[in-house]
């Protein structure tokens, strides 16, 4: 995956997660790492967001040796 998106017009902060990552829940973590676009609802074009990997986290159910702790 790359490590930035390059927005069309009209793109949204949920619309790009999801294309991005699989999961519109990942809007949050796209919002995280483009502060200076928090305001923005609707995205001109051309407008370069930096999309870091999502970090994988087992559940909390599971025994410490298998969530790798």
């Amino acid at each position: 995956m790359p490590d930035t998106y390059t927005t069309i017009s009209g793109d949204t902060w949920d619309g790009i997660a999801l294309e991005v990552y699989g999961s519109e829940a990942e809007a949050d973590w796209l919002m995280q790492h483009n502060p200076q676009y928090i305001t923005t609802t609707k995205f001109a074009s051309s407008i370069v967001l930096q999309t870091p990997a999502v970090p994988v986290t087992a559940p909390a159910n599971l025994p410490p040796w298998k969530r790798g702790g």
